[in-house]
């Protein structure tokens, strides 16, 4: 009989001879590595705060600030709000029977804020395959759905909820078509009450569309430019099949027309098609941004630009096509050697200026997604060098909930829209300011989370060492 060890030599070894003391030392890496990973699956358990109860009787903040975001502040104002839905906004309001009355005076009242940009419960430990949910296989993949993967026990919802983002704009991502995005709320059981809309965009990898300078003429940029034509290609081929399907199942109501087998990757384009929702194109450079504005005005589809930095060469384009922009990471550094430091910071006054719609998001990568909490202090640093401030919060809140098409019930706080507020102790944009309450469609949402509770621990240590 062959011997464990030897059957792991076969596995381990990449060429040539192994001598007994390697195939040990393989073995024990494999072990370390195997074990590290039952630990962090062990201790991935679900959060321990409980969803908040749907909302039973009308609810009044009283004496507060309110920043409707939409209009002007009310100075000691009321908002009411029943069933989920703000019903009144003012100074002297007439409450209904059975309000509950909470004085928030000398607080301030805002929307929920949005991440317009995330991986938020697709993924919980970028470093641990078994808790990434965010790619699948194949690189035409249209009828991937982000909100039926979403995690509702994440840790991270609380924990970035706590810092008054309550929206999420979660996306999935891999191949060149990823498939479509959803807004979720950072609150409730299950993936469909976290669900707010879906799907919202088709999420579009465009390709890089030159290689490096350095490989100028190489067979290596032969070889990229190649690859970029053949993904390029794949994209068009698929936008021309989805049309081509959707005519043929469109033409089925005709007599003697044959049926035509369903196929869900073509069905889950016809809303982009028909206009019902974008695509959300990444793109990287000027060069990108071009190339993808000419495929999306030559496809006749709604597109967002989904971009960094570079987004400032291009605004007369973005804003004689009425493209709106997700810029993607304030807090980055220049991309080139010979860009100004504060070249990411400055680029949100620039788009303001030039009259392209916009709102600002996190990088938006996996391991962001620990980070999403942050959110308000990108919009913060753009406010720090030349944004208005009351843009840099409207591309936090009605800007990015105008872009993703749900700004008829959040973004903003208006009669009728959905109680996702927050109530703070100053402004949200400044790191020192603390969120005291959170609402999520009128639920009383807790703001207790795996850092809040760390926190008290290591507190209570300290505190039986004094």
């Amino acid at each position: 009989m062959r011997r464990p060890d030897n059957f792991m030599l076969v596995i381990l070894r990449s060429g040539g001879k192994m001598d007994r003391f390697t195939n040990i030392k393989c073995m024990l890496i494999l072990l370390c590595v195997s074990g590290l990973s039952l630990i962090f699956q062990n201790n991935l358990v679900a959060s321990d705060e409980v969803p908040g109860k749907k909302q039973k009787h009308p609810i009044a903040l009283v004496g507060g600030t309110i920043h409707p975001v939409s209009g002007e502040t009310i100075e000691n104002g009321t908002l009411l709000f029943v069933d989920g839905k703000i019903t009144a906004i003012g100074a002297s309001i007439v409450f209904p029977d059975s309000t509950e009355k909470i004085d928030v005076a000398g607080k301030h009242l805002y929307p929920g804020l949005i991440a317009a940009n995330t991986r938020l419960g697709l993924v919980e430990v970028a470093a641990v395959r078994s808790t990434r949910d965010y790619a699948e296989v194949g690189e035409i993949k249209p009828n991937v759905r982000a909100e039926s993967a979403i995690n509702p026990d994440s840790e991270l919802l609380p924990v970035t909820r706590a810092n008054g983002i309550t929206l999420a704009h979660t996306i999935p991502m891999g191949g060149l078509i990823s498939g479509t995005s959803a807004v979720i709320e950072l609150d409730g059981w299950t993936w469909e009450d976290l669900t707010l809309r879906g799907p919202i965009g088709l999420y579009v990898n465009w390709p890089n569309m030159g290689s490096n300078p350095g490989a100028a003429g190489s067979k290596k940029e032969k070889e990229l430019l190649k690859k970029r034509d053949a993904d390029i290609l794949k994209i068009r081929t698929a936008f021309a099949q989805a049309r081509a399907y959707l005519k043929a199942k469109d033409a089925e109501a005709g007599e003697k027309v044959p049926y035509h087998q369903t196929d869900i990757r073509w069905e889950a384009m016809a809303p982009v098609l028909n206009k019902e929702i974008p695509v959300l194109l990444r793109v990287s450079g000027l060069k990108e941004i071009q190339a993808a504005v000419d495929w999306a005005v030559s496809e006749d589809v709604y597109a967002v630009l989904m971009t960094g930095p570079d987004v400032r060469f291009a605004t007369e384009l973005l804003k004689e096509k009425n493209i709106p922009v997700i810029y993607m990471g304030t807090l980055t550094l220049p991309s080139r050697r010979w860009e100004p430091y504060d070249t990411p910071f400055t680029v949100p006054l620039e788009l303001h200026r030039a009259g392209v719609k916009f709102c600002i998001s996190g990088p938006g990568s996996p391991f962001d997604a620990a980070h999403e909490r942050n959110l308000p202090y990108q919009a913060a640093m753009a406010a720090a060098f030349g944004l208005p401030k009351e843009e840099a919060l409207k591309s936090l809140t009605l800007y990015p909930a105008q872009i993703l098409g749900i700004a008829d019930r959040v973004g903003s706080l208006e009669i009728g829209k959905d109680a996702t507020l927050i109530v703070t102790d100053g402004d949200p944009l400044e790191i020192r300011t603390q969120v005291e309450r959170e609402f999520i469609r009128g639920r009383k949402v807790q703001l207790s989370n795996r850092h809040t509770r760390l926190n008290e621990k290591y507190k209570t240590k300290y505190a039986r060492m004094k």
